[in-house]
């Protein structure tokens, strides 16, 4: 077995959310839950065929979202896994809807931060075994921190 990390490329105001699927529908059900969370959301997605012709399937409302995810997994390779690119709203908008599609199997991220991917490879295949998701944290949240978090959140509309 060879153990090794996969960089996610993140276009320009985008976030990313990786995970594990078990189905060729899986295409088209995650594109009706991301189309039916709002029209102004951009996305493109991808998902690794694992078996019969073990293709690269994607879709999307947006064609540059939709090869940047198609370049994306082509790279990472493992089976199964799909990985989706959002443009105009944030994960948490989306989350839920795909946790609740019955063929996704795992969420293994979902951020816009600097995000890679540890991969394992056998010779049956690729897998994702885990993820680094952004840097190490630099201290402890003091007061006047959670005062700021608290003022984003009201900003971004989150919070009353």
């Amino acid at each position: 077995m060879e153990l090794k990390t996969v960089g996610v490329a993140m276009p320009e105001g985008c976030n990313v959310i990786v995970g594990h699927t078990h189905f060729i529908k899986s295409v088209e059900d995650m594109y009706e839950a991301l189309a039916e969370s709002g029209t102004a959301l951009k996305f493109g997605l991808a998902f690794c065929e694992a078996s019969g012709d073990s293709l690269i399937r994607s879709d999307g409302n947006d064609a540059d979202l939709v090869k940047h995810a198609e370049k994306e997994a082509l790279k990472i390779g493992a089976g199964h896994m799909f990985i989706i690119f959002l443009k105009n709203g944030y994960p948490v908008n989306v989350l839920n809807r795909l946790k609740s599609l019955s063929e996704v199997c795992t969420i293994h991220a979902a951020t816009a931060n600097p995000l890679e991917l540890v991969i394992a490879e056998t010779a049956a295949g690729r897998g994702i075994l885990g993820v680094i998701d952004g840097g190490r944290p630099k201290g402890i949240e003091t007061g006047k921190d959670r005062e700021k978090r608290m003022e984003f959140l009201r900003k971004i509309g989150y919070k009353r």
